[in-house]
């Protein structure tokens, strides 16, 4: 089976006897750039988009925010720091986070404030 296979190769190389010259064949090359353009379109650009929204996010979180972790865990933001958050959680419970656990601000209770 597999000489068959060989003799069709052999013969769709080299056409009436004469050996196929030698030489660079750009195709695979610009198969690989056009793969690689289609992967960075569709899988890294996002990524990288979403990552610049997520610190946006993070870096906009103030006091009074409601905001839900990666955890699942809502609550309201209490107080700042440098890298965490505390959150009230419920009555007299808080709990402090790091800012990177933040994953959604579900609303901005001073926007919500002067809007009524």
């Amino acid at each position: 089976m597999y000489d068959q296979f060989y003799a069709v190769l052999a013969q769709a190389a080299a056409p009436g006897g004469a050996a196929a010259p030698g030489g660079f064949n750009p195709t695979p090359v610009v198969y690989m750039v056009c793969i690689f353009a289609i992967f960075y379109f569709l899988a890294i650009r996002p990524q990288s988009v979403r990552q610049k929204q997520q610190e946006a996010l993070i870096k906009a979180v103030k006091t009074g925010d409601k905001v839900i972790t990666n955890a699942g865990i809502h609550g309201l933001v209490s107080n700042v720091k440098e890298t965490t958050v505390i959150l009230k959680v419920a009555d007299n419970v808080k709990i402090e986070i790091e800012k990177s656990a933040i994953g959604t601000v579900v609303k901005r209770e001073e926007s919500a404030s002067a809007s009524a």
